[in-house]
């Protein structure tokens, strides 16, 4: 018998209950659909059209992976500077967050993403003119990184964050971060299609169109933390009554942030994240076509990464209603590193390959709701997106080294090998990290703040001297070395 759907209960509770029939999600969207937000909109239409923007948004950058190769062959480079680029983007895409996540807490998340996704489409159209690596570096990296920025996570899943109501919040944004591999899942064959079709600059002059769309869905997210929240200073909030508790300025829950050791480890854990997803979202076609598989299937498997993450991020955020979510994310992580571990021990076969993409799919970014409710359980809504930020920050490093070292090994040694196991390391590593990490609220710091160590700043510039050296070191290594080293992996693997 299917579960009865979500019900009201007295005094603004709500009942959870599992989703597992078309009646429960029917019951579901009647509920949202119902559903008001902080400042009186339908909490439907808000989660539609944040739904719009991480779809197209993240399903136009879903798809660089298949661009490596054409990429390659097209501009005469190396697999190492096209990940170069996807590097810079990632690390431009986390420095920009805080910076994003701030103005649109002041400004209003609606003008920002506006302005992200047309400098979005403006950095795509310049990277179809792209002749050499260096023009690559400007428009698919630096560019493209600052427009996603604007135009993605932290700015969209903070202002719905803090536009639902709480009892609704983690399912909203399970919703929000879903959609965008909705669009993983639908662009991607598109795209692949498109360039076998008609080459990778056409297809990048169309992608460009579909995200310069992202605008006309943004008036629907619209307002500032503060009027969002009906905190106006000096000004009755929404029920109509004075807030107790003033709206704390930024400069002071930075400072709690940067005194609390569980919010830098959260930093810590995250980057892992950002290594996982980008290393794979980038390398992933070019590993199974290297290994003798169809590009149909290869294109597939990412494809499928992005329909099975709906329905992780989905059921993420709906266990994050009532369990713990640093124990969640433990258990992804120590889930990752399994199903990794598993793929590069069995024979890379086409059917191996779409397995691989659809059962990590639904650990893809089920990370991303329970992190995000993590930073608004330990410091509340008001300054979200610019805490998420930071964090996505972290993420953003680990999203540098792993698109990067993975195309460097790959020019190298010829394999990919070596980044896969330390993908899997790195995954045993966040699922212990998030086993000491309290998700309540922060306390406040003491007056004399001792110095702490700044977990993200910190790793940036430890990965990013590696990230230096390893170049270095690879410009200089010969012709026999690189034979040599790429005949020793295949045969060990």
């Amino acid at each position: 018998m299917a579960a009865e759907p979500q019900v009201e209960l007295p005094e603004g509770k709500t009942r959870v209950v599992n989703i597992v029939s078309p009646y429960d999600i029917v019951g579901l969207m009647t509920s949202l659909a119902r559903s008001r937000t902080r400042d009186g909109k339908s909490l439907l239409v808000v989660i539609v059209a944040g739904s719009v923007v991480t779809a197209l948004s993240l399903g136009a950058r879903s798809t660089f992976g298949l661009y490596l190769d054409p990429v390659v062959d097209s501009l005469g480079s190396t697999k190492a500077q096209f990940s170069l680029a996807i590097a810079i983007q990632n690390i431009m895409w986390g420095l920009s967050q805080p910076f994003a996540g701030a103005l649109a807490d002041k400004f209003g998340s609606a003008r920002m993403l506006a302005a992200g996704s047309l400098g979005y489409a403006g950095a795509l159209l310049l990277m179809s003119t792209a002749q050499s690596p260096g023009m690559l570096y400007l428009s698919a990296g630096f560019l493209t990184g600052i427009a996603t920025g604007a135009a993605s996570f932290s700015v969209v899943l903070s202002a719905v964050g803090r536009m639902a109501p709480p009892e609704k919040a983690s399912m909203a944004l399970g919703i929000v971060t879903a959609m965008g591999s909705v669009g993983q899942f639908f662009l991607v064959p598109i795209t692949r299609s498109f360039i076998d079709s008609y080459g990778w600059r056409d297809t990048i002059v169309i992608l460009a169109a579909m995200v310069a769309t992202i605008s006309i869905v943004t008036p629907w997210v619209r307002g500032t933390a503060l009027t969002q929240q009906g905190l106006e200073a000096g000004q009755p909030g929404l029920s109509g009554q004075s807030d107790q508790s003033p709206v704390k300025p930024l400069r002071q829950e930075l400072r709690r942030a940067r005194s609390s050791r569980n919010y830098l480890l959260l930093n810590l854990a995250f980057l892992v994240c950002g290594f996982h997803v980008t290393f794979i979202g980038t390398h992933l076609v070019s590993y199974a076509e290297g290994l003798k598989v169809s590009p149909t299937s290869a294109a597939r498997a990412l494809a499928f990464i992005g329909l099975f993450n709906v329905f992780g991020s989905l059921l993420a955020g709906h266990l994050g209603t009532t369990r713990s979510k640093t124990k969640l994310l433990s258990g992804i992580y120590a889930l990752r590193g399994v199903v990794i571990a598993a793929f590069v021990l069995v024979p890379i076969t086409d059917l191996s390959v779409v397995i691989f993409g659809s059962v990590f799919g639904l650990l893809w970014l089920s990370t991303v709701p329970l992190t995000g409710g993590i930073v608004n359980q330990q410091f509340g809504p008001t300054h979200a997106g610019t805490l998420f930020g930071i964090v996505f920050l972290s993420h953003q490093i680990g999203a540098f080294v792993g698109a990067y070292l993975g195309g460097e090994l790959a020019d190298r040694t010829g394999s990919y090998s070596v980044v896969w196991w330390i993908a899997i390391g790195l995954a045993a590593m966040a699922a212990l990290v998030h086993l000491i990490i309290d998700d309540g609220p922060v306390p406040e710091p003491p007056e004399s703040l001792a110095p702490v160590p700044r977990v993200a700043p910190a790793a940036a510039s430890v990965l990013i001297v590696v990230g230096v050296l390893a170049a270095i070191h690879g410009t200089a290594a010969s012709n026999s070395e690189v034979a040599t080293v790429a005949e020793y992996i295949c045969v060990i693997h």
